[in-house]
């Protein structure tokens, strides 16, 4: 449960920090207001303490933060904000708990991936994960079957365009029976 409000905390720090440029992009992508919101969409600031230095002073221990993988150490045992400079993209369990992130980096910079995700934790194993399962289970249940997109863009502007029956593959990590998995753990019936 500490890691489950450790998550939800970072992703209202994320979202409070999406405005100026970060919105812009989104927009300039075609995503309309209450769609980010929907999505929790967020931002996380360049600067290495940010997030971390919210979530202590709300009282969360380094050692929750680095095991949700919001945070890493470094060899002198400080700690830094895994995400910094992306736009944010919360992941869920299928009953709508934040699990992870994935981040895109908004401004290009050498050596650092476009999009990096949230490390396999006790929350999180991303090839068992179907981004936006929360919000497409009822729509795959009526409409029996699913559309599986490649990434968590796809996948919004599928739902913004009334495709609600569409889950997106967590990055290139997925398990050949995940999908067969939340088909049963969620009586979804698309084998």
């Amino acid at each position: 449960e500490r890691l489950y409000s450790v998550m939800e905390a970072a992703t209202i720090f994320y979202q409070e920090q999406l405005a100026g440029e970060a919105k812009e992009y989104l927009k300039k992508r075609g995503v309309k207001e209450e769609t980010i919101k929907e999505f929790r969409l967020g931002f996380a600031p360049e600067g290495w303490r940010n997030l971390h230095d919210t979530l202590a002073k709300k009282g969360f221990s380094d050692t929750d933060m680095e095991k949700a993988g919001l945070v890493k150490r470094k060899d002198a045992g400080d700690y830094y904000d895994r995400f910094r400079d992306r736009v944010m993209f919360p992941i869920t369990d299928s009953s709508g708990r934040i699990i992870a992130f994935s981040g895109r980096l908004l401004h290009e910079k050498e050596g650092e991936g476009k999009y990096i995700n949230t490390p396999d934790s006790p929350l999180y194993d991303k090839s068992a994960v179907l981004y936006g399962i929360d919000k497409a289970k009822g729509e795959i249940r009526k409409k029996d079957y699913t559309i599986l997109v490649e990434g968590q863009m796809d996948l919004i502007m599928s739902h913004q365009a009334g495709i609600k029956n569409t889950v997106a593959a967590s990055g290139t990590a997925l398990a050949e029976d995940t999908i067969s998995r939340e088909a049963v753990t969620n009586n979804l019936g698309i084998i």
